[in-house]
């Protein structure tokens, strides 16, 4: 049991952690903390958290865990504002998608007590933000990546661990750096060329009668284009090197369906799209 829950940046991962454990019986209060205050004044009307507090000093005071699920670009803050102010058997966690950048902020700003810290990336999401957008299956059968430091206390590995399997998820384990290499490919590139080709495809003269007609391949793929763009600025910023990587092999794959393009090039054309094909068949399913 978890008895005072702090959540700092109360929206759809904090309110759905939030209400996950409520269903789970698993807490007894929950403090939310954020600027917004209107936000935050929701969130108690729709039983999501049941306080707040604007002030990150207060809101960590006396609390069992503290989860920072704020932008990464506001990490640094977050773990500055409660330096100090933080028990010695308080557990302090995050929700980051990027692990390099939030661990580099959280040393510095914990300083002894970042041994109290466990990194932890939920794998799940949804296009909607704020605390309203909350929902407790948000992490049912999704997975939780763990990317613990040496110097991580095994305690507080556990009790982050016992924290999203009360909320029906499965954890995994990585270290920081092949984290940052996997999510950079599979999460922070798709969302890249979703923006890019939305971007692309509104400049065009006639872009009202491009996305009129757009079927349910094109609303698949530029679904995630409607995420928070402040979210995804800061992973670009704090994932930066290794997501270059990936964006420069891409446009190689587009340079090799351009090049057979205009060769008219059928064998290439079919090699590429039969090996994708393939991959994703073995990889993925039809889902």
């Amino acid at each position: 049991m978890i008895k005072r829950l702090t959540i700092i940046g109360a929206g759809l991962i904090g309110g759905s952690l939030a209400l996950a454990l409520k269903q789970a019986g698993a807490v007894e209060h929950v403090v939310g903390c954020g600027r917004n205050i209107d936000n935050l004044k929701k969130g108690v009307e729709l039983g999501v958290i049941d306080s707040y507090q604007s002030s990150i000093a207060e809101a960590v005071k006396g609390a069992d865990i503290v989860v920072v699920a704020v932008p990464l670009g506001a990490m640094e803050s977050a773990f500055e504002q409660m330096k100090g102010h933080i028990a010695e058997d308080t557990v302090i966690t995050d929700a980051g998608s990027a692990k390099g950048s939030v661990v580099a902020v959280a040393r510095a700003g914990l300083g002894l007590q970042f041994q109290q810290f466990v990194p932890a990336h939920p794998i799940a999401g949804a296009e909607k933000s704020g605390i309203e957008a909350g929902y407790a299956e948000l992490f049912q059968n999704r997975r939780v990546i763990l990317t613990p430091l040496d110097e991580t206390i095994q305690p507080a590995i556990q009790r982050v661990v016992d924290m999203w399997q009360q909320c029906g998820a499965h954890i995994e384990y990585m270290s920081v750096e092949h984290h940052d290499k996997v999510l950079a490919a599979t999460s922070h590139l798709p969302h890249m060329l979703a923006y890019a080709m939305v971007n692309y495809l509104s400049s065009l003269n006639e872009h009202d009668e491009i996305f009129k007609y757009a079927a349910g391949g094109f609303r698949d793929f530029t679904r995630i284009a409607s995420s928070d763009p402040v979210m995804w600025r800061d992973v670009c910023l704090s994932n930066g090197d290794t997501l270059l990587q990936f964006i420069e092999g891409y446009k190689n794959e587009l340079d090799m369906i351009s090049s057979a393009i205009k060769t008219n090039d059928a064998d290439a054309l079919l090699a590429l799209f039969g090996k994708a094909k393939s991959e994703r068949d073995s990889l993925i399913g039809n889902c």
